[in-house]
């Protein structure tokens, strides 16, 4: 749809959204994915709809600002919405019954950790050396200004979940390749691990990860990627087999 006919667009209207509670094993944002590509589904939303604002679903839903905005980024990832910024978002297309959208899965138990570190390994190693490679200027202090609400969130002790996100999110960016994004995107805060340990050994690990990618030394960069990641796996491996021992001794 052109730009010329956004003003003819039809907006769904807020009250037909009906909030639903998130299942068991399931995030807020997965519900509120999920409710909308069903009415897309449905075809209670079109191709060209604008679907509310942010605000009008909080008001609907229950839930806060940065889940509605998780749930739009895992829509437009996967290519059913796009946002036009200043007018709104749009719906694009409508999705196939067996169109499985990557990265809706909650990640509540440490298995599910550990499984998607594996994923991470295969994925942002790569990511890191073509960071190195590809990244100018403006993405390298935005990853330096990102470091610094890393260390805030560590002195503070507040959650560094959105901080880390976004750290790794604009390595995947300076890459250049939007599949690295899309990935991301998919996956969401899911990526960072709810569950946090030895967060001054992390941010080191980040600040080793930075420092190969500002130098741009594409081979330490990819390196200092796996070595975080690892570490990350092993850190949850330990975890797990601590838990799992005590639960043999109960």
């Amino acid at each position: 749809m052109s730009p010329n006919n956004v003003s003819k667009a039809t907006t769904a209207p807020t009250s037909t959204l009906t909030p639903r509670p998130a299942k068991r094993g399931k995030s807020l944002a997965e519900a509120v994915v999920s409710q909308f590509t069903q009415r897309i589904r449905d075809g209670k939303l079109s191709p060209g709809d604008k679907l509310p604002t942010e605000s009008a679903i909080m008001e609907e839903t229950g839930v806060s600002r940065t889940v509605v905005r998780e749930a739009l980024s895992r829509l437009q990832a996967a290519g059913l919405v796009e946002t036009r910024h200043g007018i709104g978002t749009f719906v694009l297309c409508k999705p196939n019954e067996s169109q499985t959208l990557i990265g809706l899965t909650s990640i509540d138990t440490l298995q599910d950790v550990i499984a998607l570190m594996e994923l991470r390994i295969g994925v942002e190693v790569e990511a890191a050396g073509l960071a190195a490679q590809r990244r100018n200027y403006n993405q390298i202090k935005e990853l330096e200004a990102t470091l610094t609400k890393l260390r805030e969130c560590e002195k503070l002790k507040t959650d560094s979940t959105s901080a880390d996100f976004q750290f790794h999110y604009l390595i995947a960016q300076a890459t250049g390749n939007k599949h690295y994004t899309d990935i991301l995107n998919h996956l969401g805060t899911n990526l960072i691990p709810k569950t946090r340990i030895e967060t001054d050994r992390v941010n080191h690990e980040h600040e080793d990860i930075f420092a190969a990618i500002a130098r741009a030394d594409a081979e330490a960069a990819r390196a200092a990627m796996r070595v975080h990641l690892a570490n990350s796996r092993e850190r949850f491996r330990k975890l797990q087999a601590d838990m799992d021992t005590l639960t043999d001794t109960n």
